[in-house]
């Protein structure tokens, strides 16, 4: 015997995940795509302060389980990275300084101030999410990534991370750089 459609109706567990799932994705695709057709420069800093403004956790709802190479799981990723800078600038800093001279490539691409202390890191950080609205998206995901390569590359060389750490940060930088061919051949969607 099988329950009636009143059944499901009257059961409370929070919202459907698919309508969740399809909120975060139209949630993104505004965010990246109607910020390029808007002529507000505010735009571009109420981007960079998206997670202040409204939580980091509210993001994690609507983004985190979005694969990788969708605009909804790029832009998790862009914010929990800028989150983990200001979380942890000095850190950052460390990482970043001993990684670019082992990415030398990645370190042009990440645009980051020579020396890289914190306020460098948290301003380049700020800048590539600027990039949402004002730039090149894709040239914004390639520069998340050489920085998350870059550190990847000093956590290695401070031998101050596990190996699980670096792995993390590596495919995250992974990640992003994926992310960006996608969006130069198709557009994420």
């Amino acid at each position: 015997m099988t329950p009636g459609d009143g059944f499901f109706a009257d059961i409370v567990g929070g919202a459907d995940p698919a309508h969740v799932r399809e909120a975060g994705d139209l949630a993104a695709t505004i965010l990246v795509r109607g910020a390029r057709a808007s002529d507000d420069p505010q735009i571009a800093e109420r981007i960079v302060h998206l997670a202040e403004t409204e939580g980091l956790e509210t993001l994690a709802e609507v983004w985190s389980g979005a694969p990788s190479d969708t605009l909804a799981g790029s832009l998790w990723r862009l914010f929990l990275l800028r989150s983990w800078v200001y979380a942890d600038p000095e850190r950052v800093a460390s990482d970043y300084e001993a990684g670019q001279r082992r990415a030398d490539v990645a370190r042009v691409v990440a645009g980051v101030a020579d020396p890289p202390g914190p306020d460098e890191l948290r301003r380049m950080v700020d800048d590539v999410l600027r990039g949402i609205a004002r730039g090149d998206f894709a040239v914004t995901l390639f520069r998340a990534a050489a920085f998350a390569r870059i550190v990847a590359a000093g956590r290695a060389a401070l031998g101050e991370s596990t190996h699980e750490e670096i792995s993390r940060m590596l495919a995250l930088s992974e990640q992003l750089e994926a992310a960006g061919h996608v969006e130069i051949e198709h557009s994420l969607g």
